[in-house]
């Protein structure tokens, strides 16, 4: 058994309540488990699997990162995956002094300095949640995404971190099952399954290799997947900070619009003087309209 204990730094201002209440909203039982001062997932890592769990370290900036596997785990590239999940590389003054040009935007960073952008640990697992939560509430996502990993996922019997029991489905499992019951329209369980099958046999690259606008393209080139999709995809999979899904409910009804909110067009159009920070914009952009 291998247990590894390891400290991430970040400069401040970071504020945990932010990323534990989206963990925690998205959370997959079996999965990942939040306590109010952790947050533990499995994974799987170039050949390993185990679990790991994250601790914010009061008086300290920076998290406390435990993880436990049956083989040696590529340390380097876990970290870089939990920095990246915790955006803990972010530039929290230089952000902030440009959105900050924005009038509207001013006040809610004034509000909020320590706001960053949640990711998720794996690309095709974000992936998969973005296609299953098209036209759906995050409820209704996190419920057909756990019955995934409940006829899917592998089991993973390591000791030491109660609720997490299960590896996230791979794509050839999830292109080849039959889904029938999930609780999706047949169309999207197609959509899923091709962008899957794509994976799988590499016919499809997840990666910002060639850039953000290269991945779009090619996410909008398959079956199923528009604009919101790719852009949200690029945003949540990687932390692209300039990613933006302007026709995101949420960003379009932020109260800070007012009562008619705005269309998809003019934000796209006002959002270009926040490059290259957009994805930064609609972090505060979705804690205003959630009531934050």
């Amino acid at each position: 058994m291998h247990n590894i204990s390891l400290l991430l730094p970040y400069l401040p201002p970071w504020h945990w309540p932010q990323f534990h209440a989206h963990f925690a909203l998205r959370a997959v039982p079996g999965l990942e488990c939040l306590t109010p001062d952790s947050y533990s997932r499995s994974f799987q890592l170039a050949g390993a699997s185990g679990w790991l769990r994250v601790t914010p370290l009061p008086g300290q900036n920076a998290l406390e990162l435990r993880c436990c596997s049956a083989a040696p785990v590529a340390l380097e590239t876990l970290q870089q995956r939990v920095r990246r999940m915790f955006d803990l590389d972010a530039e929290p003054q230089a952000i902030a002094a440009h959105l900050s040009g924005d009038a509207l935007l001013a006040p809610l960073l004034q509000r909020n300095p320590g706001l960053r952008l949640p990711v998720a640990f794996d690309p095709f697992e974000q992936a998969v949640r973005a296609i299953v939560g098209q036209q759906v509430t995050v409820k209704a996502a996190v419920t057909i995404v756990g019955r995934l990993v409940q006829r899917l996922g592998t089991p993973l019997h390591l000791p030491g971190c109660p609720g997490v029991a299960a590896l996230f489905p791979n794509p050839q499992a999830i292109a080849t099952a039959d889904l029938s019951g999930i609780g999706m329209p047949g169309k999207r369980v197609q959509s899923l399954q091709q962008f899957a099958a794509r994976i799988a046999d590499g016919s499809l690259q997840l990666n910002l290799d060639d850039g953000s606008a290269a991945l779009i393209e090619r996410l909008c080139a398959l079956p199923g997947i528009g604009p919101w999709t790719a852009e949200y995809i690029a945003l949540r999979a990687f932390g692209e900070a300039d990613a933006f899904p302007a026709s995101d409910l949420g960003l379009l009804k932020a109260p800070l619009w007012g009562a008619g909110g705005i269309d998809a067009r003019r934000l796209k159009a006002r959002a270009e003087a926040w490059r290259p920070w957009r994805a930064y914009a609609a972090a505060h952009l979705w804690h205003n309209y959630s009531g934050g």
